[in-house]
């Protein structure tokens, strides 16, 4: 389970009486001391350079384990010279030839939204891995609508011809129709080749230092620059996030315990979560004086209005997308930082962006 900041500073002062534990590296240049793992695992992440994949390699380091990234080797990962084995190849090409005749104790999948990338690792990796971790999402259940879906909620159908011929061109033509049910087949794909050795995280939002989407980061920014903000509905739909650390962190984590089917994660709705907390503290961390404009859900949805991360949630099929119950995972030892330090974290990473990219 994941420390407070409260343990973790009780732990760094037992640290200055004996043997002094390794740092992870935080955002603003803040390090903590995080303690040592009792059994140093063999851990295999597929992807690994993105978002949250450096967090888990940051993590698991300072926790003692020996990581191996595989990818196809088109961002550099400098944040760890010499300490992470680094393979290449290209699942989409089906070149899984470096992973053949290893072992390691726990596979990590991140960016598979495809069922044959599932099908082709399980063919090289199959027995020669002990616990197979798969990055899902909630977008795979069939009834959004309703609040408190638990992970048991029936999934979405694929509709096509072949899941197994989809592509990421196909993929991303049809992202709406195709992206939950490929991923619902993903995961079924990942028990019919690993069994019982499968845990599927199934994320909502993922936001945070990183993230390239600018989903999230947007509100943040969009406050820190001032004037009137145009908000949608009275600030109070709630959204679930999760910060890229800690769903990274948590993996690690997860790793060494037993096999649990299926966990979705995120900040429950009544854990500070709303939009409207995310722009106060946006508002507070940058010293801003952004005015906040209400306007109307069915407005918005009528004149095609497109805000990130935000959709209608007072009905229709999204409705319960912001009280997706998360007591499964939480009681799996998924732990959140504080919604503020996200924020500001987030912006502090985003000011520190080339001019082009902000």
């Amino acid at each position: 389970m994941r420390s407070t900041r409260r343990e973790l500073i009780k732990l760094g002062a037992l640290a200055a009486a004996g043997a002094a534990l390794p740092m992870l590296a935080m955002a603003g240049g803040e390090t903590v001391p995080v303690a040592r793992a009792a059994r140093p695992l063999r851990i295999l992440i597929l992807g690994g350079t993105g978002f949250t994949g450096p967090f888990q390699v940051g993590y698991a380091l300072a926790r003692g384990h020996k990581v191996t990234l595989f990818n196809r080797g088109k961002r550099p990962s400098p944040e760890w010279p010499g300490e992470v084995e680094q393979l290449h190849g290209d699942r989409n090409t089906g070149d899984l030839s470096a992973l053949k005749g290893r072992q390691w104790d726990v596979c990590i999948d991140n960016p598979t939204s495809l069922p044959f990338w599932v099908r082709d690792a399980g063919k090289v990796l199959k027995g020669n891995v002990g616990h197979y971790l798969f990055i899902s999402t909630i977008s795979v259940y069939a009834d959004g609508s309703r609040p408190g879906i638990t992970e048991d909620a029936p999934l979405a159908a694929y509709k096509g011809k072949d899941a197994m011929a989809e592509t990421r061109e196909t993929l991303m033509a049809d992202m709406e129709n195709l992206y939950g049910p490929l991923k619902a087949l993903s995961e079924a794909e990942a028990h019919k080749q690993f069994g019982g050795k499968v845990t599927v995280v199934r994320p909502g939002y993922i936001v945070g230092p990183r993230d390239e989407t600018d989903r999230f980061t947007y509100w943040p920014h969009r406050v820190a620059q001032g004037g009137e903000v145009l908000v949608p509905g009275d600030g109070k739909d709630p959204i679930q996030i999760i910060d890229g650390r800690d769903l990274g962190e948590w993996m690690i984590r997860l790793g060494r315990g037993r096999h649990r089917r299926h966990l979705q994660c995120g900040r429950s709705a009544r854990s500070a979560a709303d939009g409207r907390d995310a722009r106060d503290l946006a508002r507070k961390a940058s010293g801003s004086k952004a005015s906040f404009t209400h306007v109307a859900p069915q407005f918005l949805t009528e004149q095609k209005v497109d805000l990130p991360i935000w959709v209608d949630r007072s009905e229709g099929p999204y409705a319960g997308y912001g009280k997706v119950s998360n007591a499964r995972a939480v009681g799996a030892g998924l732990s959140f930082r504080p919604l503020a330090t996200t924020v500001t974290d987030t912006l502090e990473w985003f000011g520190k962006q080339p001019a082009e990219r902000q």
